[in-house]
């Protein structure tokens, strides 16, 4: 049932304002271009500030990987070139999206996507060919299962879904499996693939049989796929989709009646089960909003319809393309999700020329109760992405257990890990220091993938190029509310 404006506006007033994180690191702004505060201590690594947020400053790394506060240490998990799968073979490259699970004897398990794109023969280390394992032989990504024990040594790592493309952000589920999205619309033919991409996969980390004879989850659409969560309430699969010209969509899969979630389950439905539908927002004053660039304030509080996708398997016309001006509300570079809190929060990284309206990075909260879309953090666009301690481009995301945010930076420029206070306060956690450029262009690869053990003691990412995985640990405390 559409959302009147009525309701809307009720909602709207119950709902009450965002955080507007304006706070130590770099350019958190209420509007584009705007400036966020400086650190409390002048400098640009915002050391913990008097009500102790963060955790002090970054120290250079003397090995040049990360840089981390005091009392802070990592470990390399995986890296590609250097570590081996159990099989033999190099760890794949470009690590992106991850998700953990509870092993057994306080072990913990990771499902580590490789965003590798095009033919095989393009990539010195795709993810290799297990038997039975494969979608697509001739598609060069795919995932990886790594065992980490309780005290962060790995254990081991193995394939757990082969020749899939372009495999960049995904999400866990309430039943214990990852599922996997390809960033791409090839169709058999192209760019030397055999079958058609862009779609999801489910993998199985602690049942390596479960994913023999890859499936694609046709239900949930085939488009440039990004990140997905699982409402464990209501059954609703949330996606992201990261595309332009035009701007891509923010998608809601409302499963078939009867169906219920579990193992297995998702792969067992045919390609047109269950309803896929784009969003479709408007203001407190019933206009419709094009796109999400449109709003210049943390706060700004949209409804939320939805429309239902007429092709989703994009036989002729890719989805996004399949509806008229007017009728769903778009977005740049929608990529990372997250459930906590009874909703989704949604990350658009940017917005450029072609959008209405330039920022360097926006993340939202979709409240289901409500039907809402709140506007929780937005980056205003940096002047200057060389200068450590801006940020632009927030990627993948978490919610920490420390409480707050933990984002990933995928910008231009020195790229970070960093936190945000429920209050709107930022912190850094880490800063990537393996320079893949030269010394007088250096250039540094985004960090993916940031995720909490299931005991929330050590801190898991990727730095994507070449491929290497971390576990950060340290003194990990509560962020206060200011007060």
């Amino acid at each position: 049932m559409p959302l009147t404006r009525r309701d809307f506006a009720k909602r709207s007033a119950l709902t009450g304002a965002g955080v507007a994180l304006a706070g130590s690191v770099g350019v958190l702004a209420t509007a584009p271009g705007a400036i966020g505060a400086e650190a409390p201590d002048g400098g640009p690594d915002g050391a913990a500030d008097g009500h102790g947020i963060g955790y002090g400053p970054l120290i250079a790394d003397p090995d040049g990987i990360l840089a981390v506060p005091a009392g802070f240490s990592y470990k390399i998990i995986t890296r590609t070139g250097v570590t081996t799968l159990d099989s033999g073979e190099s760890t794949p490259s470009n690590h992106d999206g991850t998700g953990t699970f509870e092993g057994h004897r306080g072990t913990t398990l990771l499902v580590n996507n490789h965003e590798l794109k095009g033919p095989r023969a393009d990539w010195p280390h795709p993810v290799p060919l297990a038997e039975g394992l494969v979608y697509d032989p001739a598609a060069s990504g795919g995932c990886t299962v790594v065992e980490v024990a309780k005290d962060g040594s790995p254990v081991g790592e193995w394939v757990g879904i082969a020749g899939t493309s372009t495999n960049c952000a995904g999400g866990t589920t309430p039943w214990g499996t990852w599922l996997t999205g390809e960033e791409t619309e090839d169709k058999a033919g192209e760019h030397g693939m055999t079958k058609d991409h862009g779609y999801v996969f489910e993998v199985d980390p602690y049942d390596r049989r479960a994913g023999r004879d890859p499936k694609p989850l046709k239900a949930l659409g085939r488009y440039a796929h990004e990140a997905v969560v699982v409402d464990p309430r209501r059954g609703h699969l949330y996606l992201t989709e990261d595309a332009s010209g035009p701007n891509g969509l923010f998608y809601r899969w409302t499963p078939p009646h009867g169906f219920r979630h579990g193992r297995g389950q998702l792969r067992s439905l045919a390609g047109d089960a269950g309803v896929l539908e784009a969003f479709k927002c408007f203001d407190s004053g019933g206009r419709f909003v094009d796109d999400l660039s449109r709003a210049t304030k943390a706060g700004t509080v949209y409804g939320v319809d939805w429309v239902e996708v007429p092709d989703r398997d994009a036989r002729k016309v890719s989805v996004r393309k399949q509806f008229k001006d007017g009728e769903v509300t778009r977005a740049r570079k929608l990529e990372g999700l997250w459930w906590a809190d009874g909703g989704a929060y949604v990350v658009s990284s940017y917005a450029r020329d072609e959008s209405p309206v330039q920022h360097d990075g926006q993340v939202w909260f979709y409240d289901p109760r409500r039907r809402t879309l709140t506007l929780k953090v937005l980056l205003g666009v940096n002047p200057d992405p060389s200068k450590d301690g801006a940020l632009d481009g927030p990627d993948n995301i978490t919610v920490s257990p420390y409480g707050g945010l933990i984002i990933a930076e995928d910008g231009e420029g020195v790229q970070h890990l960093f936190g945000a206070t429920d209050d709107g306060r930022t912190y850094p956690i880490a800063r990537n220091e393996l320079n893949i450029g030269t010394a007088a262009e250096p250039e540094f690869s985004e960090f993916t993938g940031p995720v909490f053990s299931p005991d929330g003691r050590t801190l898991f990412a990727n730095i994507q190029e070449p491929g290497i995985m971390l576990a950060i640990t340290g003194p990990w405390k509560r962020q206060r509310r200011q007060r």
